[in-house]
């Protein structure tokens, strides 16, 4: 039989006893979108391949307000393309007490599922639903892949460019595995970004169809339901 530990804490080792580890209560915010990002390429070089955050973090998120949703939808597209896609939060306003007994004297946050923000809101977190569930099988390979050899499933590009110079270089991209390269946008307001597509490959968006030979920096548009996402040597995103 079988065990998975969801945890806020581990150590080197810890994978080899079904650790799967999230980040801990984080606040809501870009800078912390930002910290989580580089913690989750850490933990996978280190050897935790399970690993996962609160999307739209755990602490300060308004349902009703438009930063908050942008950062959640910024934070769900990244989520799509991570090894486990989980939505948490204790979201605000925090709801009234209910009674004065038993559980009913713990308050509670604001609703949290996708459709409990706006119809913008729902409708781009249900495109990145639909595309998590097309990957499944990619997944469950990456997943099998990290069982058997230890393989990250997010890593930085030097992990599998490392005669690339700049791919030890650029911190803000990843693999998503062999085939996804993923740059997700990590400042509000932002609508494109600058992204490196390592040498020695064929690099084609997997939202335009449009081919770069590798080994140059390139800018592309990147609209609030448009994570930048590019497939390697002919990959299709499934």
């Amino acid at each position: 039989m079988s065990s998975v530990n969801l945890v806020r804490c581990a150590w080197a080792g810890s994978q080899r006893y079904g650790a799967l580890v999230w980040s801990g209560d984080i606040h809501s915010g870009f800078a912390s979108l930002r910290n989580q990002f580089a913690a989750g390429l850490n933990m996978g070089i280190a050897g935790i391949s399970w690993w996962t955050t609160d999307i739209g973090g755990f602490h300060g998120g308004n349902v009703k307000d438009p930063h908050f949703h942008e950062l959640l939808i910024r934070w769900f597209e990244w989520g799509c393309f991570c090894p486990v896609m989980r939505l948490h939060g204790n979201r605000e306003p925090i709801k009234p007490q209910y009674g004065t007994t038993g559980g009913a004297t713990c308050r509670s946050g604001s609703d949290n599922e996708v459709w409990s923000y706006t119809e913008e809101v729902y409708e781009i977190c249900k495109k990145y639903l639909f595309i998590r569930e097309k990957l499944k099988p990619y997944i469950t390979e990456l997943m099998k892949t990290a069982h058997e050899k230890g393989s990250p499933v997010i890593r930085p590009l030097f992990y599998d460019f490392p005669k690339d110079k700049k791919a030890w270089e650029t911190e803000d991209q990843y693999m998503f595995g062999p085939n996804y390269l993923v740059a997700p946008v990590l400042n509000e307001g932002q609508r494109e970004r600058e992204l490196y597509l390592p040498s020695g490959a064929m690099w084609t968006c997997a939202w335009t169809g449009k081919s770069f030979e590798g080994g140059q920096c390139i800018t592309v548009p990147a609209p609030l339901d448009t994570i930048p996402v590019f497939t390697r040597d002919g990959t299709r995103l499934n």
